[in-house]
C-alpha cells in the first residue's frame, strides 16, 4: 500500500510541477512589458543540481519547452541554458547524463537550450564542488558573470549583473588603417587608435556607472528589497548602491573582428591562419586593457564578444555612408558578430569551433559560438556539443538548417512574415 501511495503521490507532484514549468515559460513569453511589445528578457541556467527535486524541476522545464508555447510555436524566452560538468551530467554513469540526453532531444526541436561549459579552464578555476554560487552564469546570448575582482572573497555568478556595455566598432578601424587605405596595414596606428576609443569607452562606462551609483534603495524597491544584489540587505532606503553596484560588471564590447582582418590583411580569420593570428592578437590587447582598467578602477571592467543584430546593421550604414561598400567589408547588410566567422563563409562545424575557442579565454564579459547542423539527430548535437566542450568553448549554441525537416514550416513562416 505504501508503495502505490508513494507512486501515485510522485505522479502527481511530478504533473503539477510540469504544469508550473509550463504556466512558467507561457508567462515570460507573453509579459509584454519591454518598449510595449516585447517580452522581457530572460534566461534560465540548469543541469547541475542532482537530488530528486531539482531533477523534476530540470526534466519538467525541458519537456515544457519541447511541447511549445501553442500551435507547435517555439517560446523565445526564456533562453535555456543547460550547464555541463564532468561527473554531473557529462559521462554515462553521471547521475543527470539522461537530462543531457533530454537537452539534446528537445535542442533539435526548439533550438534551446544553448550549452554552457563549467570545465573549460576559464570558468572551472573558480568552481567549488555542491556550491552553485561559484558556477559561471551566462545570460541571454553572450552575457558571462563569475569573477568579481572588486571583492575576491565574493567571486560568485549570483547577487550581480552586467551594468553596461559599449561596443567598439572594429571594422571602421580595421578600414582606417587597412590596405584599403593603404599600400599595406598600419597595425601601430590601428592599436593606437583602438587604445584610445578603449580609454574613450571606459571614460563613459565609469560616467554612467556614477550615475547609476547615486540612485537610491528606495528608486528599486524590489531589486533591493528581495536582497537580489550582494550586500544590499545592508543598505537603508536613503543609501546609494554603490556599495552593491560595484561588484557588476562594465562591459567593452566589440563586433565585426572578421571585416576588421579583412581589411587590415585581405583575409579574415576564416581563410588565413596569419588573420587569425593577427585577430587573437586584437582581442588579448583588448582584455588586457581591460584588465588594466579593473587593476587601476577597482571596478569590473570585461571584454565582451558583442552578438548584436541591432548594431551589426547600425555600425555597417554608418560606414557604408562614409568609404562606400567595400568588397567583403561593408558591401553586405551588417557586420559580423562579434568573433564570428561570417556567416556567408563556408566551413565545417569542426573547423569553426577550432577558430573560434581560443577567443572565449579572452573575453570574460561574455562570448558565444554559434553552429548550424544539417542534422536534427540527437547524437549528432551530443557529439557537438562534446567537440565545444573538448575544444574550450564557455558557451555554444546549435542552430538547425531551416531546410531540412523539422525546420521548413519555420522558414516558411519567417519568409511569410
Amino acid at each position: 500500500m505504501f508503495r502505490i501511495s508513494y507512486k501515485k503521490a510522485l505522479q502527481k507532484t511530478n504533473h503539477i510541477t510540469y504544469q508550473a514549468m509550463e504556466g512558467f515559460i507561457h508567462n515570460l513569453n507573453t509579459m509584454y512589458s519591454k518598449e510595449g511589445v516585447i517580452p522581457p528578457h530572460s534566461s534560465i541556467s540548469l543541469g547541475t543540481d542532482t537530488s530528486p527535486e531539482g531533477r523534476m524541476v530540470i526534466k519538467n522545464f525541458l519537456e515544457a519547452i519541447e511541447a511549445g508555447v501553442g500551435n507547435e510555436e517555439t517560446p523565445v524566452f526564456p533562453a535555456c541554458i543547460f550547464k555541463m560538468k564532468e561527473g554531473i551530467n557529462y559521462n554515462p554513469e553521471d547521475p543527470n547524463y539522461d537530462l543531457f540526453e533530454l537537452a539534446c532531444r528537445v535542442s533539435t526541436k526548439r533550438l534551446f537550450p544553448n550549452f554552457s561549459f563549467l570545465d573549460a579552464p576559464f570558468n572551472s578555476k573558480l568552481y567549488q564542488k555542491e556550491n552553485y554560487q561559484t558556477e559561471a552564469c551566462y545570460m541571454g546570448s553572450t552575457t558571462r558573470i563569475l569573477e568579481n575582482m572588486v571583492d575576491t572573497n565574493k567571486q560568485i555568478s549570483t547577487q550581480r549583473g552586467n551594468l553596461s556595455t559599449t561596443t567598439i566598432n572594429l571594422p571602421r578601424l580595421g578600414i582606417k588603417h587597412g590596405i584599403r587605405s593603404n599600400e599595406t596595414a598600419d597595425l601601430t596606428k590601428f592599436f593606437a587608435e583602438l587604445e584610445e576609443k578603449m580609454d574613450l569607452v571606459k571614460d563613459q562606462l565609469i560616467e554612467r556607472y556614477e550615475v547609476q551609483t547615486k540612485k537610491k534603495v528606495c528608486n528599486f524597491p524590489f531589486l533591493m528589497g528581495q536582497n537580489l544584489w550582494i550586500d544590499s540587505e545592508k543598505l537603508k532606503q536613503a543609501d546609494n548602491l554603490k556599495k552593491v553596484l560595484k561588484h557588476g560588471n562594465l562591459s567593452i564590447g566589440f563586433i565585426g573582428l572578421a571585416e576588421c582582418l579583412k581589411a587590415l590583411t585581405g583575409k579574415h580569420h576564416g581563410e588565413d591562419e596569419q588573420a587569425q593570428k593577427l585577430g587573437l592578437k586584437i582581442v588579448t590587447f583588448m582584455r588586457k586593457k581591460c584588465d588594466e582598467y579593473t587593476e587601476k578602477y577597482n571596478l569590473n571592467f570585461n571584454l565582451m564578444g558583442t552578438p548584436s543584430e541591432e548594431l551589426e546593421e547600425k555600425f555597417i550604414k554608418k560606414d557604408q555612408a562614409i568609404f562606400g561598400k567595400l568588397k567583403g567589408i561593408t558591401d553586405k547588410e551588417g557586420y559580423t558578430h562579434s568573433f564570428h566567422i561570417p556567416a556567408e563563409y563556408a566551413i565545417s562545424v569542426e573547423e569553426k569551433i577550432k577558430i573560434e575557442a581560443p577567443y572565449h579565454n579572452y573575453t570574460n564579459g561574455g562570448h558565444v559560438t554559434y553552429v548550424t547542423l544539417d542534422s536534427n539527430k540527437i547524437q549528432d548535437v551530443a557529439k557537438t556539443v562534446r567537440l565545444m566542450k573538448k575544444s574550450g568553448i564557455g558557451y555554444g549554441a546549435i542552430n538547425p538548417n531551416l531546410n531540412i525537416e523539422p525546420f521548413k514550416l519555420w522558414k516558411a513562416k519567417i519568409m511569410n512574415n
